[in-house]
């Protein structure tokens, strides 16, 4: 059943309504909680949830059993529309499926490929939610979009500049997911959640009866139904007719000595040591993917620790892209403790980041979020 309404079916208005709110609606506990919050502030709420994977396309990954919960699924939508006819006010489901094929999987799956380890959440909210749905939000006549979120903002009174900081709650802080998002995006978006802890939010939710007050958080992505990356990939590459060849890999220690072999460097990530698919004597993480001569290579923890790194496609949030170099903490991936750290600045939108101390397995693909306390100064990608 498709579940997409078109955009022309849409209300839309040549001017802001006051008081007026488009808000991105998951299906879970926390958009839906910020429906509720808002109705409370006296806003009136337009609903948009995005439809944007086919859930029966690979069925060969769906597990047996009961599903595991992950964001975005069917369920989600008609979640979502229950809480919008709980609560009256209108919900909209939007088709963004080839959005978000063409710049969330396609790059997943090149850069796996590749060697690299993306961030499939970074990505589609800087290049498929925040953009989009802003648009329509203004063609409905809102002014703003409020999403669920766990994250701040706030303008800078001396600078002018809209800045993103981190959430109260630190175990349910997202800024690390929101680097991408522009002065405009930002000026134009609201985190209601961002000064709530999870309690409390569930607290807002039973107290207003919501029907999804205890449905449980998404655990997985969206398009990977069964928490497999390496199968999703293999999958994928077979349906788009350009299948993942097996063998022909080495894996090696850093002095170049053959361990092992792989059936692709997809199957690795930076720091992995669980199946490696051979036996060692102590322990081996994986050090580099060298996909120009399909070598993994191997070594032990202390070589996993660096100092440097370099960051490109940097988005510079709380100030303007430095000319000299600037202290920050600084977060490799979204469990780490962010680290002090020097940032050289190479061009506007590239940097050297020299960090203090060694760091533990800095990763090609992921995100680099430079933090001044709680604000977000900007992020990129690490090289």
């Amino acid at each position: 059943m498709d579940t997409a309404t078109k955009f022309d079916v849409l209300p839309e208005r040549t001017e802001t309504q006051a008081g007026l709110i488009a808000l991105a609606m998951s299906g879970g506990v926390d958009s839906s909680t910020v429906a509720a919050l808002l109705q409370e502030q006296g806003h009136t709420v337009i609903g948009l949830t995005m439809q944007l994977w086919n859930q029966r396309r690979l069925p060969e990954l769906q597990r047996d059993g009961p599903p595991q919960h992950r964001c975005c699924s069917l369920d989600d939508v008609y979640d979502a529309k229950r809480v919008a006819q709980h609560l009256n006010f209108p919900h909209y489901v939007v088709n963004f499926e080839r959005q978000f094929e063409e710049r969330v999987i396609r790059p997943f799956v090149g850069q796996y490929l590749s060697g690299r380890t993306p961030i499939a959440c970074t990505n589609c909210n800087t290049d498929v939610k925040f953009e989009p749905l802003l648009r329509m939000a203004r063609q409905i006549g809102a002014a703003r979009l409020a999403t669920g979120h766990y994250a701040r903002i706030r303008q800078n009174e001396s600078t002018g500049r809209w800045e993103l900081l981190r959430a109260k709650e630190d175990a349910k802080d997202q800024s690390y997911f929101l680097w991408g998002l522009t002065q405009e995006q930002l000026a134009c978006s609201q985190f209601p959640l961002g000064e709530l802890t999870k309690e409390e939010v569930r607290a807002v939710a039973r107290r207003a009866n919501l029907p999804v007050a205890e449905k449980p958080e998404s655990m997985e992505l969206c398009f990977v139904p069964n928490g497999n990356y390496v199968q999703f990939i293999e999958a994928y590459s077979r349906e788009s007719g350009a299948p993942v060849t097996a063998g022909g890999g080495e894996i090696v220690t850093e002095d170049g000595a053959v361990v092992g072999r792989h059936a692709g460097v997809h199957q690795f990530t930076i720091g992995q040591r669980k199946g490696l698919g051979f036996a060692a004597g102590k322990p081996l993480y994986v050090l580099e993917i060298d996909r120009q001569n399909n070598r993994v290579v191997v070594g032990d923890d202390e070589s996993l620790r660096t100092t440097t790194c370099e960051v490109e496609n940097i988005n510079w949030i709380a100030l303007a892209a430095p000319v000299a170099p600037i202290r920050a903490a600084v977060k490799i991936r979204h469990k780490h403790v962010p680290a002090e750290a020097a940032i050289e600045p190479l061009s506007d939108s590239r940097a050297r980041i020299i960090f203090d101390t060694p760091q533990r397995a800095i990763t090609a693909g992921q995100g680099a979020v430079f933090y001044d306390g709680e604000v977000v100064l900007a992020g990129g990608w690490i090289r």
